[in-house]
């Protein structure tokens, strides 16, 4: 039964609530391990929502990202902190779900952060990864709920792999999203971007100006500058005018 339609401003966007269908769809991904989950107890809470949530552009940028998005199979979503990147990608993604396009969304990630690495972090590659995939759960667990997050998982609909294990396969019916793209160097990005298979959508976004890579590794700003000229490929340049966080992020970051 659907609820009655609210409007109300939630994070960074403005949020319409409505009522939700189920629509289930195959998946050929298998998890390990069915009972693991790196937001248990937060996913749980505050998360649990039991309708879908429409978010609306809060800039000129944003808006031409996410038109972008719907009418390019690659899109590059490139621009500075708190324009909205990793939540608009991954909120078209599971718009892509919800309405049946695509079969399973494929979240990756470069397994780097500030210069730190993996090893020194307890567990096996899941629990490794889970710190650095946190936004990406957070965009999830808002845009579907906690329940649903796990149970996709668990099923093989949401998959997340570091940027190193996606060599070599072929991803057809899928949306993909690559975070964090300017932690990848220009070899890695290449090979994310032959991934892309038939009836797949392909966003991939970062920050050149943050990159954790040594000077000249980062390979984003030069795929984007030759991927620019190809017809049917979206370079979405984001700027300080759409930062939607707080006012004195954009004041920084024009003086750091």
């Amino acid at each position: 039964m659907s609820k009655k339609t609210r409007h109300k401003k939630r994070g960074n966007f403005e949020v319409h609530e409505g009522s939700r269908t189920n629509n289930k769809t195959s998946n050929v991904v298998k998890t390990d391990k069915s009972d693991w989950h790196p937001l248990d107890d937060e996913i749980n809470g505050r998360r649990d929502q039991k309708y879908v949530k429409n978010i609306k552009p809060r800039s000129e940028g944003q808006a031409e990202l996410m038109k972008a998005i719907k009418e390019y199979a690659l899109t590059f979503a490139v621009g500075p902190a708190g324009t909205g990147k990793t939540y608009i990608a991954v909120a078209s993604a599971v718009e892509a779900l919800e309405q049946g396009k695509i079969e399973r969304i494929i979240l990756s990630r470069p397994a780097m952060e500030a210069g730190e690495s993996l090893g020194f972090l307890p567990g096996d590659m899941e629990e490794k990864m889970a710190p650095y995939l946190r936004p990406l759960f957070d965009a999830l667990g808002d845009r579907l709920g906690g329940k649903r997050v796990r149970q996709y998982m668990q099923d093989g609909t949401i998959e997340i792999a570091p940027v190193g294990f996606m060599r070599g396969r072929t991803l057809n019916n899928s949306f993909i999203v690559i975070d964090e793209a300017q932690n990848c160097t220009y070899g890695q990005l290449k090979m994310l971007l032959s991934r892309l298979g038939w009836h797949s959508t392909m966003v991939v976004t970062g920050d050149p100006d943050q990159s954790d890579l040594l000077d000249g590794m980062s390979g984003l700003s030069q795929v984007c500058d030759k991927v620019e000229t190809v017809e049917n490929i979206a370079v979405c340049r984001l700027g300080q005018v759409d930062i939607v966080r707080h006012p004195l992020v954009a004041e920084m970051l024009e003086v750091l």
